[in-house]
């Protein structure tokens, strides 16, 4: 017959820390939040490790190229998403890599018989202020001039204006040849007070861009995650069905590391890209696999030789597998039982597999339960989708900015590889919707303030690392009552009143 679990699995919504305590050492500032990304063993140390314990859904809503770098820039790691060719999946690993090498492939580029009305078009959708003029709009076009906001008033200006009427043109540009070192271009640009410098080749041919802010940002976050070659750490999602020719492509690419997309885990067909990747790079090429909700799915994976594992099954806030399914498990019971077996694993071989948490985050301190409960880190797909960095479109809807989101098992996305059932060409049903965040703003400013919370809850448990913060943490389940105690209630809150 069928197993039952005894117990009912929980969410992170119903349990809370309980305080311990804390010396006048643990304090937010002496906090240190950094954790292993892949396994090791006892008395090493992990081959990558992050800074910050979060890292970005596999989703093509998600983690683009601007999100990659701004999340390496704060100390964790996107998951370039796979549902793509894998020459566009490849391409986007180089331009992260050759992003924090200084000289930046441009990403927004216009032909001069263009609008002033396709100018603000460009940087609506790109987001950047700096746009290159070539003579076919290409992103390696010869290149004519350049515009910025200095360069127009949209107020003073018709929108059918032609950009070649007000760029700045290229002889009054100052540039450098292709050849020139990071070094000699951040002295061009200090020297000179440019805020970006285009570098071009014997043919006039835009190369790339060296700005002053890449320079002034990296002395602002201590934290960013670099390679031996100090470039940005990025890694990629990968699926069960056409990993021998999509892994060589994005190891040739330069991704740091790989994690295989999946519904679920607990499968011969994760094991077979395991061990391909394991034949032909050994254990150079680092790969996380998932997503599994108990210790036989972990133990599986772990001697499948997973670098890290993922967790969890119909948790996040686009998905419906549970729904149209009835397969999943709540989100904190998996991380418990899962962290359980990940503990046996390593007293049993001495080999560490960093866990991570995959959905089921919905408020900040969310984060700092399931860190609490054992995983290392944790994977965000609606965080991250709310911000600017995120690759889909901000629109107004009902009054109100928002993000698109879907899922990957939505219509949208298509993304049928990572429900693999053993060859079916795709599935006859959706497991995620199409839907909207509310836009929050800058991934900067938002990470800031969640992970001050993180910090000052492990402080009120008497930890000043997520090592110490697991050994420490005490935990309660509450009843739905003690939830709604928890929040403001019994009073009007002065922001919902209409003063008018």
């Amino acid at each position: 017959m069928a197993y039952y679990y005894k117990e009912p699995s929980h969410t992170f919504s119903e349990y809370l820390l309980v305080p311990g305590y804390s010396d006048s050492n643990c304090i937010p500032g002496n906090v240190s939040l950094k954790t292993p990304l892949v396994k090791y063993k006892k008395g090493e140390e992990p081959a990558l490790s992050m800074n910050t314990p979060l890292v970005s859904a596999i989703m093509q809503s998600v983690s683009g190229v601007d999100m990659a770098i701004a999340l390496a820039r704060e100390g964790g790691v996107s998951f370039i998403y796979g549902s793509q060719p894998i020459e566009k999946q490849a391409e986007m690993i180089r331009k992260v890599k050759a992003y924090k090498a200084g000289f930046v492939e441009s990403d927004s580029n216009i032909s001069p018989d263009k609008t002033l009305a396709d100018i603000l078009a460009l940087k609506a959708e790109r987001g950047h202020s700096t746009i290159a003029v070539t003579e076919d709009g290409t992103q390696n076009g010869k290149l004519v001039g350049i515009v910025t906001s200095r360069d127009y008033r949209v107020s003073r200006m018709s929108p059918d204006e032609k950009i070649s009427t007000f760029m700045t043109p290229f002889d009054k540009l100052i540039t450098a040849p292709e050849g020139t070192t990071l070094k000699e271009a951040n002295d061009i640009l200090w020297e000179h007070k440019l805020n970006s410098l285009p570098i071009v080749n014997d043919d006039g041919r835009l190369v790339a861009f060296v700005f002053r802010k890449d320079y002034e940002q990296h002395k602002e976050n201590p934290l960013e995650l670099l390679d031996s070659h100090k470039r940005y750490v990025v890694g990629a999602g990968i699926n069960t069905r056409d990993y021998e020719e999509r892994v060589p492509a994005l190891v040739e690419a330069g991704v740091d590391i790989l994690c295989i997309d999946s519904s679920e885990g607990y499968t011969e067909w994760q094991s077979r890209v395991i061990k391909f990747i394991r034949e032909k790079y050994g254990d150079t090429v680092k790969v996380g696999a998932g997503n599994i909700v108990d210790r036989e799915g972990f133990r599986f994976l772990a001697e499948a030789g997973a670098d890290f594992i993922k967790i969890g099954i119909g948790g996040g806030s686009i998905c419906i597998t549970r729904e149209t399914k009835g397969i999943g498990r709540g989100q904190a019971t998996s991380v418990i039982e899962v962290a359980e077996a990940r503990d046996e694993y390593f007293k049993e071989t001495g080999v560490y597999i960093p866990i991570c948490s995959d959905g089921g985050i919905v408020l900040d301190y969310h984060i700092t339960l399931a860190l609490a409960m054992g995983c290392d880190f944790c994977m965000l797909g609606r965080y991250f989708a709310r911000f600017d960095e995120s690759p889909t479109n901000k629109v107004m809807v009902n009054g109100s900015y928002m993000k698109e989101y879907w899922g990957e098992g939505s219509a949208r996305a298509r993304n049928w590889q990572r429900y693999d059932l053993g060859g079916a060409a795709k599935l006859s049903f959706v497991e995620g919707v199409d839907c909207y965040v509310p836009y929050a703003g800058s991934l900067h400013d938002n990470l800031t303030t969640t992970l001050s919370k993180v910090r000052s809850t492990m402080c009120n448990c008497g930890a000043t690392s997520i090592s110490e913060f697991q050994n420490k943490a005490k935990l309660t389940l509450v009843s739905s009552v003690s939830i709604i105690e928890g929040g403001a209630h019994d009073v009007v809150v002065k922001d919902n009143v209409n003063h008018e």
